[in-house]
């Protein structure tokens, strides 16, 4: 990489208090260990292990230094290194690094330092830590994420339940955020920051802030849209429609961003680009509300200097006091009828042999579509760090069809298709990311294991199918040569419910939406249905800007 990014997501992020003098008072003392922070830090990501270790040392020797054993009471290690330490010590998938830093961390404590606690015993809400870590069998792919950014965070150690796609979407994530393009590396960051704070995701926010200023951004941009460039705030009403209802998306909203007399102009080039960010951040909030994403050890709400009290400890979320226990997990008998209903009818749509006419097969989409499947919940009201990066904040997912109202014409796969229009598209723009999606398109669409809950060799094709049919039936999109009815079949109530939560209304996503559905299945099947959500997701809202480039560009 580029640049070093081992002193990741929480580096620098915004935090509560007094704005930008709080945030000098952090690097002003930040600055005062740089050393521990940035060289020691950067050498623990080597692939060499002598200089790994060496490494290690002098980051030893540094933190013992400053904490002064021969002066008690002299102690000098900032916040910043602290939390550096708190996160080494939770995330990093080397044992000899996680071990120092935790021993750093006790030694520190008994020099009398205040040193931050986690608040999270796991990357995920919704999995038990230790069920998180008999499903992620691939711990080699944890060591080379490490190594290849200089980092490790609760998104990627959730997705190494899944090495063959985790591997992809690194892939993918790095040409778009690292790699030389149309714009400039901050800006890069600053759009997904935008474009994250749609759905009030204070993790991607919080972790995108930190690029940004890593990358040389301007603090006060980060306090209010007003204060970023004109020319990024030109992209709100694209961000909000692209978050929430892409199909609206027209020719003309691409006109009046790259058209020969738009002030300021983007090119061709640099809106694809910044679309395909917002895309890719709007669908990964779907992925971190999905699967209950907890903060970073180092981000807001992801750590704290207080001692923790019983009643203040993290509850799992099979603890009887956790709001997940509530009606989401019913008697095992139920789920396990549940499973064989659905068994038997995947068996019986694979051996159908009955033809639909084509008004039937529209008459099922429709059915599906106009369905009435209720999602909106009360939450809390999202921190200001989020908010104040929001334009329009009642802007939200509205049915593609509501019934009793005229709606959007809908998009016919077979008119314009990813395969067919949107991949060229994207690579003659963006070069090489076209077949980056591609490769992320196809592995979470064939991803399987052959396994469903408790069986083995299961052909599991044609659940798969339904389920990515369905959310792009959530955005108006149809395939002429599908029988819709099938997803009524193979999708509970409750799958529907999560789907169309984590697909349309993510924030929204509770712990009990997450267990009420497939209560037998293992989580690293959850997992993969949110990962075929945020895809189809992705996908769908790509297709729409695509198609309105492709207009412009007649």
């Amino acid at each position: 990489m580029a640049s070093f990014t081992c002193p990741a997501n929480g580096d620098n992020a915004p935090v509560r208090g007094s704005g930008s003098d709080m945030s000098r008072r952090q690097r002003y003392e930040s600055e005062s260990d740089v050393g521990l922070s940035v060289k020691s830090l950067a050498r623990l990501c080597s692939r060499d292990e002598e200089e790994r270790a060496a490494s290690l040392e002098e980051l030893s020797q540094g933190v013992l230094a400053r904490l002064g054993h021969d002066r008690p009471g002299s102690a000098q290690l900032s916040r910043q290194t602290l939390l550096h330490l708190l996160r080494l010590s939770r995330l990093c998938p080397l044992q000899e690094v996680r071990g120092r830093a935790t021993e750093l961390l006790r030694t520190a404590q008994e020099q009398g330092v205040e040193v931050p606690r986690a608040l999270a015993s796991g990357p995920s809400a919704f999995i038990p830590a230790k069920e998180m870590l008999k499903e992620v069998v691939d711990q080699d792919i944890l060591i080379e994420s490490f190594l290849s950014l200089g980092r490790m965070d609760h998104i990627t150690m959730v997705m190494a339940m899944h090495p063959a796609y985790l591997s992809c979407f690194l892939r993918t994530q790095h040409a778009l955020l690292e790699m030389d393009g149309p714009l400039p590396r901050h800006w890069i960051h600053y759009i997904v920051v935008m474009a994250a704070a749609r759905h009030h995701c204070s993790y991607l926010v919080q972790q995108h802030s930190a690029g940004f200023l890593d990358a040389g951004g301007e603090e006060s941009w980060l306090s209010g849209l007003k204060h970023a460039p004109t020319k990024l705030q030109s992209l709100q009403t694209l961000n909000k429609l692209l978050a929430h209802r892409p199909w609206l998306i027209t020719q003309q909203h691409i006109q009046e961003l790259v058209c020969p007399g738009a002030e300021p102009r983007w090119s061709l080039a640099e809106l694809i680009h910044a679309v395909i960010l917002m895309a890719h951040a709007h669908s990964l909030c779907s992925f971190g509300w999905g699967c209950g994403i907890n903060p970073e050890p180092d981000h807001i709400g992801g750590y704290t200097f207080q001692l923790l009290s019983p009643n203040h400890l993290p509850r799992s979320p099979h603890s009887p006091q956790s709001p997940a226990h509530e009606d989401g997990r019913q008697e095992l008998g139920d789920g396990a009828v549940e499973v064989e209903v659905l068994m038997r009818r995947m068996v019986e749509l694979q051996q159908q042999e009955e033809e639909c006419t084509q008004e039937e097969m529209v008459t099922r989409f429709e059915r599906e579509r106009s369905e009435s499947i209720p999602t909106t919940v009360v939450r809390e009201a999202p921190p200001d760090l989020v908010l104040r990066l929001v334009e329009d904040p009642e802007f939200r997912y509205e049915d593609f069809a509501p019934k009793g109202e005229q709606s959007p014409p809908t998009m016919r796969a077979q008119d314009y298709s990813w395969e067919d229009h949107g991949f060229s598209l994207v690579n003659r723009l963006l070069p090489d990311m076209g077949q980056l999606l591609d490769e992320k398109f196809q592995v979470v669409s064939n991803l399987t294991y052959n396994r469903m809950a408790m069986h083995e060799g299961v052909d599991t094709h044609t659940l798969r199918k339904a389920l990515w049919n369905y959310i792009h039936c959530l955005y108006g999109i149809r395939y002429d040569d599908y029988d819709y009815g099938s997803v009524n079949v193979l999708l509970e109530r409750s799958l529907k419910v999560f789907v169309k939560t984590t697909a349309c209304h993510p924030e929204q996503t509770t712990a009990r939406v997450y267990h009420a559905f497939w209560r037998l299945f293992r989580h690293s099947e959850k997992v993969h249905a949110n990962l075929i959500v945020m895809e189809a997701r992705l996908q769908a809202a790509l297709l729409y800007t695509l198609r309105a480039i492709t207009h412009y560009m007649r």
